[in-house]
């Protein structure tokens, strides 16, 4: 009975949950083992912050702490770049790469970084179609009309929207990791081991970025599955 009722697209939630497990425990992992590295130079992720924005000629972009942890990010409309209370004070490695990386954003902003202008247009489009991907397909599926196969397919373009932006995030994301070290590393900030300690807390803050695309894909494969078997005529 067990196996009447069992659905094998599940065994594609099922490894789109594990993925995005593993990528944040090996973030929060990471960033705990290098919270408890003080920098050589004993700046603050603020300081840094600061003087990487500086650097590349930004004054206009205002830094500011945020509740919470590791809920960093930068706000392209308020120009504002937040960050969370184990960062913005704090002296480890850790703390200023993770900084560094905020500040990627915003060169990415100031130089209108084409991957991240697309994200920003996705933002309201991905949201809306997350929320109304799943209501229509089932709607689909449940009822038996001309209209359900179009349904359907309205829902599957609405779910490829926000698949879409999980992708565009990642090239994005990697770009402003990489922006980060070479500004630490041309500041000075952060020197010999120091930058190979930040490349390992960016580099596992950006799994959870590639278990985020990979999950949506496979959510999406699961629809396709789903309705597969339906036709415009059923």
């Amino acid at each position: 009975m067990f196996w009447y009722y069992f659905d094998p697209t599940y065994i594609l939630v099922l490894i789109g949950v594990v993925l995005s497990l593993l990528a944040s425990a090996k973030v929060k992992s990471t960033f705990g083992r290098y919270a408890g590295v003080r920098n050589a130079r004993g700046i603050t992720g603020a300081q840094a912050a600061e003087q990487v924005l500086h650097r590349a000629g930004i004054y206009d972009v205002k830094i500011q702490r945020v509740s919470g942890n590791l809920t960093d990010h930068y706000d392209p409309r308020s120009k504002v770049l937040r960050l969370s209370d184990s960062v913005y004070g704090q002296t480890s490695v850790a703390a200023v790469g993770v900084a560094a990386h905020e500040c990627g954003h915003a060169i990415q902003h100031a130089k209108g970084y084409v991957p991240l202008r697309l994200r920003s247009v996705l933002v309201p489009v991905a949201n809306f179609g997350a929320q109304i991907a799943w209501p229509l397909i089932l709607i689909g599926l449940l009822i038996r009309s001309e209209s359900s196969w179009l349904l359907i397919q309205i829902g599957i373009i609405a779910f490829s929207a926000a698949v879409l932006f999980q992708i565009v995030t990642l090239p994005v994301e990697f770009n402003a990791s990489n922006r980060a070290i070479r500004a630490l590393a041309d500041t000075g900030i952060l020197y010999g081991e120091e930058i190979k300690s930040a490349k390992k807390v960016l580099g596992a803050a950006a799994l959870t970025y590639v278990a985020g695309a990979a999950t949506a894909i496979l959510q999406l494969l699961r629809i396709l599955i789903l309705t597969g078997g339906r036709r415009r005529n059923d």
